[in-house]
């Protein structure tokens, strides 16, 4: 097992510098004036593009920005905007609300899709299977800015159960709602894969044996069945963390949410380049550091998969 883990952590190093390369070429390289409504509504003095341009090193190569932005960042440096705050400093305000959102995203959908598709993957077709398949086509074909959007005139304008728009600090309890919304379509994705994988394996050499050993229900569902059956979900759920995070524009920008989402919006609708190389780079690194403890999920999930 540690053999594995370097070896996948070794992997994990051209990967980490082909995406943020990537991701900082993208950015710093669309074409047009970066300081174009820096100034109001007149053009900035050269004075000041000179010293700026000096400052963000505009005048390098994309390579060697690149290089001396990781070298920054290695060092604690998430860089600054044009107007001078802290990348750092915005990513370490807006971060932890979005992460409290993703997770209670991934909890929701984790439950609730779990136990739709471990149901009727169990009793196979009739009234709830047709249920669950239809509400997850339904949750499929509308976008996640439309239930978020319905959720909240639901809610919180007609029903008054909700605030229309969250607290500057939002609690868990505000996040619920918002969790629901950014969490439903992966709901749905959950809930059909926990069924398909249970229906597939419930009639497996391995289960038979077991309950021919006259073995528990319980324990050849619990132990046996959804041992293996969750392998593929966990896959989803681990690399929906990530997707959630990033993908959280969308319903913060409709819950007032001051998270990553405002920030990376912010960042592009005002071409901070800076802003948005930070926020990217840090979804990449998660991604990354997901996958890597998926992997290593698998093994305990699944006696049969050995790391040597």
């Amino acid at each position: 097992m540690p053999q594995y883990i370097l070896r996948r952590l070794l992997q994990l190093i051209p990967v980490f510098f082909g995406t943020t390369f990537l991701i900082y070429a993208l950015v710093w390289a669309v074409p047009g004036d970066p300081f174009a409504g820096k100034c109001g509504q007149v053009a900035c003095p050269p004075a000041y593009i000179e010293m700026m341009t000096a400052k963000f090193n505009l005048d390098d190569s994309i390579f060697v920005q690149y290089f001396k932005y990781l070298g920054n960042l290695f060092t604690g440096d998430w860089g600054e905007t044009f107007n001078g705050n802290s990348v750092g400093e915005l990513i370490g305000n807006a971060y932890p609300v979005t992460v409290r959102l993703a997770l209670i995203a991934v909890a929701i959908e984790a439950i609730i899709g779990l136990s739709a598709g471990i149901l009727t993957g169990l009793r196979g077709k009739g009234f709830l299977d047709n249920l669950v398949l239809m509400s997850t086509t339904f949750l499929i074909s509308i976008p996640v800015f439309v239930t978020a959007i319905v959720l909240q005139i639901v809610l919180g304008s007609e029903l008054g159960i909700i605030d229309a728009s969250v607290s500057e600090d939002a609690t868990i309890g505000e996040l619920i709602v918002p969790g629901i919304a950014l969490g439903s379509l992966s709901m749905a994705y959950i809930a059909r894969l926990t069924r398909t994988s249970i229906a597939e394996n419930r009639h497996a050499d391995y289960v038979r044996t077991a309950v021919a050993k006259g073995q528990p229900r319980s324990r050849v569902v619990g132990v046996h069945l959804l041992r293996n059956s969750v392998i593929p979900v966990l896959t989803f759920i681990g690399t929906d963390i990530g997707a959630l995070m990033g993908g959280a524009i969308v319903t913060e920008g409709v819950f007032n949410i001051n998270g990553i989402g405002g920030l990376i919006f912010r960042g592009i609708q005002n071409r901070e380049g800076a802003t948005v190389t930070g926020v990217v780079v840090l979804l990449v690194m998660v991604y990354l550091l997901v996958s890597l403890i998926v992997d290593l999920l698998y093994a305990v999930l699944d006696p049969r998969i050995r790391y040597d």
